[in-house]
């Protein structure tokens, strides 16, 4: 997939022709109450990134969105305004061919679809569809934990990347939510959702493993809702991911956060990133990845620099 170009042409039509949308419109899904059936992960063997001669640099990209209770205001907030602040702020500092991958999460216990996966895509219609194409399932099982360990599964074992199988360079990985991770996936549960024959139960830090060989694996976690500076939620990401636990503070700057860590991440200055952001963005962006340092490839004069002006130390 990916063999399409992103248009901010487009995406204005697109965002015009849905200002007098209302959720249920825009992701239609939510009407019927099911998940569509491309979305579904049982059977699928991969889904693909690949190079093509308008995109010869592909650049693997998995954004997995919470789905239950108010994490489906932030679906909404990328389609109606910021998948262009997303495409635009990583092709405007040299990540030039993203491929974007979105997908749903919710609970593996209680949800009926706790895992949905679109196709990596470059294209603005095509990005559209599979982020509009998400059920917003809105369930949860209330316990402060959701199942972002099978997005892990999921591109662990059923992606295949060109950036990383021909050039050895990794993807980038990024849940979304505002809760803990559930610690293994259960046999049974394994076979319903992903359809295997036959599984055995998984873990938490059997999955991450797997696939940090692959990814740059991210958690942002928002930080405004019920689990705000939680101990338990924070104290878990961060014994997990340490410094790539991203505490954002407003789910508005999502899109920017995430443009933000890949460019970094690629070798652009963090300063130079923020700068092309408004202020309050700006601020907002650059205190949820303060603490990402060279694991981030951000210099300490990078953050110096340009925090003593955002931040006025």
């Amino acid at each position: 997939m990916g063999y399409t170009r992103w248009s901010d042409d487009a995406y204005s039509y697109l965002k015009d022709s849905r200002t007098n949308s209302s959720v249920d419109d825009i992701f239609a899904n939510n009407r019927t109450g099911m998940a569509s059936d491309k979305m579904l992960p049982a059977g699928v063997k991969y889904r693909e990134s690949r190079d093509s001669d308008i995109h010869p640099d592909s650049l693997s990209i998995a954004v997995f969105l919470d789905v239950t209770g108010s994490m489906g205001r932030i679906p909404e907030v990328l389609v109606r305004e910021k998948l262009g602040s997303l495409m635009n702020t990583l092709i405007n500092h040299g990540i030039e061919h993203p491929q974007i991958l979105f997908g749903g999460i919710g609970d593996h216990l209680t949800d009926r679809y706790p895992l949905q996966i679109g196709q990596f895509e470059s294209g603005t219609d095509e990005l559209d569809k599979w982020l509009t194409e998400i059920y917003l399932e809105g369930g949860g099982g209330g316990q402060n934990k959701e199942s972002y360990l099978l997005a892990w599964l999921f591109a662990a074992r059923h992606t295949s990347c060109d950036c990383f199988e021909k050039r050895g360079q990794k993807g980038f990985l990024f849940t979304i939510g505002d809760e803990s991770n559930w610690d293994q996936l259960e046999r049974q549960r394994l076979e319903q959702i992903m359809g295997y024959p036959e599984a055995v139960t998984l873990t938490d830090k059997q999955l991450l493993e797997e696939v940090q060989r692959s990814y740059h694996v991210f958690h942002i976690h928002i930080n405004e809702a019920s689990y705000k500076d939680d101990p338990k939620v924070l104290g878990y990401w961060k014994g997990m991911l340490g410094e790539r636990l991203i505490i954002l503070n407003d789910y508005n700057a999502i899109a920017e956060t995430i443009a933000a860590t890949v460019a970094m991440i690629q070798g652009t200055g963090l300063d130079e990133v923020l700068k092309s952001f408004d202020q309050h963005t700006a601020k907002t962006v650059g205190s949820a990845l303060l603490n990402i340092n060279k694991t981030g490839l951000a210099t300490t004069d990078d953050k110096k620099g340009f925090f003593s002006k955002i931040f006025k130390l």
